[in-house]
């Protein structure tokens, strides 16, 4: 599969028996969900030489002659929100962008079955706040309170969304998850004996082996940013945003930026 936009609407080319047949491509001697009228043509041309088997058949045609099917169809995106509510950065301004943006999102999106989720961390734990929906209602009603304060468990958040985005890949193959991490990259509990930091350069490496798309929002302050959250998005291969003002518009902007860029085809995802 190969991504071409984002959102339902748009086109997903896919290697499936599913999907409308949009062109034709030679299939290497395999007689797979064969387009019928293209290897009909890319065997013309021949019929004179096979003329020794056209005694027998009416129409020659060779394993080489065989045209496969380049199907298109509709796909959807999960956006999953990775969000630090310690209180190593201004949370309030934080919360609200993120809501704003999650249910822009969500309204956006309702044509094209898109989904959003939230997890936030905080203290010693990261928590599942709003699972990947396309409700707006349930995301208002999620959204209403969260726990704010404490330490910065950035390896707890990172694991949780390395859980929620292998279960989704599980359960919806053709979903193309997008996982943005608003952070300054400054992690202080640890899950293990490692370092925090250590740690959570190790996570993010994994998410990046499972092909998963991230986007880094550095949330530290210009004057004293120690380049933390590009280190972080160096480990999960992803951009590094610093926005000029941390609002739901911009963050929304940027996010429907990252859904429109192409990302890597579905088997190259998976590891095939």
């Amino acid at each position: 599969m190969v991504r071409r936009s984002a959102g339902r609407r748009s086109h997903t080319h896919t290697d499936r028996k599913r999907g409308r047949y949009i062109q034709a491509r030679p299939s290497n001697g395999e007689a797979y969900d064969l387009a019928f009228d293209a290897t009909l043509r890319a065997a013309a041309p021949f019929q004179r030489q096979r003329a020794d088997l056209r005694k027998r058949v009416a129409f020659a045609i060779r394993p080489s002659d065989y045209q496969r099917k380049v199907r298109v169809r509709r796909s959807a995106n999960l956006v999953l929100f990775l969000v630090d509510a310690s209180w190593s950065m201004a949370v309030a301004e934080r919360m609200a962008a993120t809501k704003g943006a999650i249910l822009s999102l969500l309204t956006d999106a309702y044509q094209r079955r898109d989904r959003v989720g939230l997890i936030v961390f905080q203290k010693d734990r990261a928590t599942l706040v709003l699972p990947p929906t396309n409700s707006v209602q349930l995301a208002q009603q999620a959204l209403g309170d969260i726990p704010v304060g404490g330490k910065t468990p950035l390896s707890a958040g990172l694991q949780l969304s390395y859980v929620i985005l292998r279960r989704e890949r599980t359960l919806h193959p053709d979903v193309n998850p997008l996982l943005i991490v608003l952070t300054d990259g400054a992690g202080n509990v640890a899950l293990t004996g490692l370092p925090p930091q250590q740690e959570a350069h190790h996570l993010a490496d994994q998410i990046a082996e499972e092909k998963y798309r991230a986007v880094v929002i550095n949330m530290e302050h210009a004057a004293f940013d120690q380049g933390l959250a590009q280190a972080l998005a160096d480990h999960l291969k992803a951009p590094c945003y610093s926005l000029n003002e941390l609002k739901a518009e911009n963050l929304y902007r940027t996010v429907r930026k990252e859904m429109n860029t192409n990302p890597a085809p579905a088997d190259e995802r998976r590891g095939i």
